[in-house]
């Protein structure tokens, strides 16, 4: 069952659920009867081609019939897929609250009286209350994904470039983007693999690699050595439960210095590279100003007052801070982000329209400008029930890193599917990416949990599967002179052995050798079998170094008998 905002409550923000929709068709405009996609319902943003369909970038003097498909809906309807209608949004997809329309503001989905955020504010509320599968929005600052974030739903905004613009009504063409809003990750990847087709008709497509192999187990990820959340301590206890997740989930937190990456965003309004928003309108808003709703009106206008030098300037300003940013990426694997730093009541966005927006693109407005490619995640529902949406931002091409990773942090949330109810689907290996070879080996002594060598693991990107015990035919010693103090596990009859305490780890197969080749005599590597009658590699000893060794497989295992070393040795 679908639950939505509360009527009352939209009456008194003055929002409307209907408002999400601009057209909404009388019967679904099917695709192919087959494909990838078939039996899904999509919406598509207003300021993308849907062929005999008006598209109106939520400006009604702008309005013109399409007679073609934008390539990206041809692509979905080939896969099978339909498209319900076309969504409303901020006016010329310029503004990330979704207030900016004369079709009327669209509510947040768990509670009308704050923003459903923008300027793809109907396709995320049609696809968090359930009227759609999935959606298609478009991303220059942040489009794509704060909607995502304030409405407990998926934003995936591609590497610029991988899906085709052609049939989008531009914002500043060479930083759009497509994006695609689901309640999964997978559907939003099934989506994006369907979309994806280099088209040469379009200025800034590009024929991108995409990387196939997801994150290490261990990786590291980049966290801003200062945050800002405006006053929202309910954001920022939230943010900081999403880094203690990711932490689980085998991630180490690196501060970074966020300094290039805000500047780079001020230079979005702040610069010439405003201008770029003018132009991709100029004719009309030429003819038709007074048509154009302010705040927009005034941001469009604006790009008139700069010359060709100043935004040659900012260009170069723009580079600069992009090589200032580029050293990030050796020190961490990706970087995560508050999707929004707070949410906005309606009526307090539109007391204060400039200054609200700009707040809530605090930690999107740069991810293009820069060329990196972004995943909005749902993380938490806040204690007064609003969603809280965190975004990992990986370099160019690594978009299906970052939904790998995005699937498993979305799935430890235990959040259900946008504001529908309903359960996350069960997780899935997600298409295109391919694991890397692994095997797995059976430590028993100084490489175990929190003992002095397990970091020869832990920088191989091992990851810990299990605690159990060898078969009974093992017997254990602890060898003498050796630093730090280890065992020898030595395998003997049945009738002579015991269990022992093991763990088993799982590394990468190309870092086995590396590893193997830190083990000292008279240790090694050899098939070691567990309790469960399953074989493993494993650390084993040559039997002769047992002799004069002292026995202690009575104590079941090496954390034992350390802790019974440091019972004897304390006052």
């Amino acid at each position: 069952m679908v639950h939505g905002a509360n009527p009352q409550d939209e009456a008194a923000a003055g929002a409307s659920a209907d408002a999400a929709w601009i057209t909404r068709f009388g019967a679904p405009l099917q695709g192919a009867g087959a494909g990838a996609l078939a039996g899904l319902l999509f919406a598509v943003k207003d300021n993308i081609d849907v062929a005999g369909a008006p598209t109106t970038a939520a400006c009604p003097a702008f309005a013109r019939t399409a007679t073609a498909h934008a390539h990206v809906v041809q692509r979905l309807l080939d896969a099978g897929a339909a498209v319900l209608g076309k969504t409303n949004l901020d006016q010329f997809a310029c503004g990330l609250n979704g207030t900016r329309s004369p079709y009327g503001a669209v509510p947040n989905s768990f509670d009308a009286r704050y923003v459903s955020g923008g300027s793809s504010s109907g396709s995320a509320y049609v696809v968090a209350t359930g009227q759609v599968d999935f959606a298609l929005g478009t991303d220059t600052a942040g489009s794509g994904r704060v909607p995502a974030g304030l409405n407990n739903i998926v934003g995936l905004k591609p590497s610029k470039g991988l899906l085709s613009a052609r049939g989008v009504v531009p914002a500043a063409q060479s930083v759009d983007c497509v994006s695609i809003f689901a309640r999964s990750v997978q559907l939003a990847v099934r989506v994006l693999t369907a979309a994806i087709d280099f088209d040469a008709q379009d200025p800034y497509a590009r024929a991108l690699v995409l990387k196939c192999e997801p994150l290490a187990p261990r990786f590291r990820f980049g966290v801003p050595s200062q945050l800002q959340f405006f006053g929202d301590l309910a954001a920022a206890a939230a943010f900081d439960e999403a880094v203690a997740r990711l932490q689980a989930l085998g991630g180490a937190a690196v501060q970074i210095d966020y300094t290039p990456l805000a500047q780079a965003a001020e230079l979005l309004y702040d610069s010439a590279l405003v201008a770029e928003r003018y132009a991709a309108v100029r004719e009309f808003f030429d003819a038709h100003e007074d048509q154009v709703m302010e705040p927009v009106r005034g941001i469009l206008a604006k790009g008139r007052s700069y010359s060709a030098a100043d935004l040659a300037d900012a260009q170069t300003q723009l580079q600069a801070l992009a090589q200032q940013a580029a050293p990030m990426w050796r020190s961490i694997d990706v970087l995560l982000l508050p999707t929004a730093p707070t949410h906005y009541r309606i009526d307090a966005m539109q007391a204060d329209p400039v200054t609200l927006n700009r707040n809530l693109g605090t930690y999107t407005n740069f991810v293009n400008l820069l060329g990196y490619a972004a995943l909005s995640v749902p993380s938490s529902l806040r204690p007064d029930g609003l969603p809280f949406g965190i975004t990992l931002v990986g370099p160019c091409g690594s978009d299906l890193q970052l939904a790998e990773l995005g699937q498993r942090y979305h799935h430890a949330t235990g959040l259900a599917q946008g504001a529908t109810g309903e359960p996350l689907p069960p997780a899935i290996e997600l298409p295109g990416l391919d694991r890397p070879a692994t095997v797995k080996v059976a430590v028993v002594g100084a490489h175990l949990s929190g003992m002095p060598l397990n970091w020869q693991l832990a920088e191989r990107g091992a990851v810990l599967v299990e605690k159990t015990q060898t078969a009974a035919q093992y017997r254990l010693y602890a060898l003498p002179a050796t630093l730090p103090p280890k065992p020898g596990l030595v395998r003997v009859p049945p009738a002579e052995g015991a269990a022992i305490a093991v763990e088993v780890w799982e590394m990468p197969l190309a870092h086995y050798g590396s590893f193997v080749a830190l083990i000292p005599a008279p240790l090694g590597i050899g098939s070691l079998q567990l309790a469960d009658g399953s074989s493993v590699q494993g650390f084993v000893c040559e039997a002769l170094a047992a002799q004069g060794a002292t026995d202690i497989t009575h104590l079941g295992g090496w954390r034992r008998y350390i802790e019974s070393r440091q019972l004897q040795s304390a006052p």
